[in-house]
């Protein structure tokens, strides 16, 4: 058995998400250059918590890439399993923002830095080292960051490292609909941690009725702890024979729901890690969900996600002050 070095290791895309932030004199639309990609907000939290973290990724050897490394380090997310690509720039992401806080986005990712891991750069060491193993899509939507991907599955799983999966729908992103649906599949043959959002629920089951759409899957797979995000009407634990639901924290000042879903990803995975994944009672699930809640609520009111995240005293007073 491998020492565990770190509390969770995630594979995956790092990017800039250049976001809006008013306008100019001329009246055009300015973006700040806002670090992201959902591995790296998952593990900036955890970070934030106190956890010890790894990141397993490519960026380009540009400014941006040097900007997202050194970024990295700032948050305390160990960076010695990113790799630089010397030809294929940082994939960027530009983000519109609706008023109710939704968004659109525009990769320029064709190809993007993050698409080019290989098999041979996967440090399988670093994931035998860690004690949950956090992946998602992104990584799986071309062939050769695909095989990447896949290897690390193996390795974790052979390690019996648990692992933790969101889906994170990116449509843009897949040749066809029906790629994200078979590698969304092959996510969910691994994972013994799942959080999925109420609109990915729906494209993998066909069905609004979210008790329903966990029966199909678990038909299928065998994943522990299924977490269901509802936006504003809160999120769900799917738990054994339990399911505990959890209103959201809503305020008047949200900016944006960027990273709001890896900010409450994180946050499972760190009660999951406090409190193991074995013998969970309905208080523990209230309880993990309504810290998760209470996180991504606080982070809606912020730009961007990485270098804001809340600690674990914001989120308990944030929640203290709703009662």
């Amino acid at each position: 058995m491998s020492e565990k070095r770190f509390d969770v290791t995630a594979l995956g895309e790092l990017l800039i998400d250049f976001t809006e932030n008013g306008k100019s004199g001329q009246g055009n639309i300015l973006f700040e250059a806002n670090p992201g990609g959902a591995p790296c907000n998952v593990l900036a939290m955890l970070a934030k918590l106190g956890k010890k973290t790894s990141f397993i990724g490519k960026v380009g050897n540009d400014q941006f890439g040097i900007q997202l490394k050194d970024t990295l380090k700032e948050v305390d997310i160990d960076t010695d399993s990113l790799r630089m690509d010397d030809k294929v720039h940082t994939t960027l992401a530009f983000v519109h923002t609706f008023e109710d806080g939704d968004r659109d986005f525009s990769f320029y990712r064709n190809p993007g830095a993050d698409m080019m891991l290989t098999k041979d750069e996967v440090p399988v060491d670093v994931i035998a080292a860690s004690r949950i193993f956090h992946f998602g899509t992104l990584s799986s939507t071309h062939p050769g960051v695909r095989e990447a991907t896949r290897y690390a599955l193996d390795k974790a799983k052979e390690e019996g490292v648990l692992i933790s999966f969101d889906p994170n729908l990116r449509e843009p992103l897949w040749e066809s609909l029906e790629d994200a649906r078979r590698e969304i599949s092959y996510g969910l043959g691994f994972c013994d941690i799942l959080k999925i959002s109420d609109n990915e629920m729906e494209f993998m089951t066909g069905t609004t009725d979210y008790t329903k759409g966990v029966e199909i899957l678990r038909r299928s797979y065998q994943i522990p702890l299924i977490l269901v995000t509802l936006g504003k009407d809160g999120s769900r634990a799917y738990y054994g024979d339990q399911m505990v639901e959890v209103p959201p924290f809503l305020q008047e000042n949200t900016i944006e729901t960027t990273g709001a879903g890896d900010t409450f990803c994180a946050s499972i995975l760190y009660h999951v890690l406090e409190h193991g994944l074995e013998g969970l009672s309905q208080d523990q699930l209230k309880e993990m969900l309504t810290f998760a809640n209470a996180a991504a609520s606080l982070i809606t009111t912020r730009k961007g996600a990485l270098r804001v995240m809340p600690s674990r005293e914001e989120v308990l007073g944030f929640i203290q002050s709703f009662k």
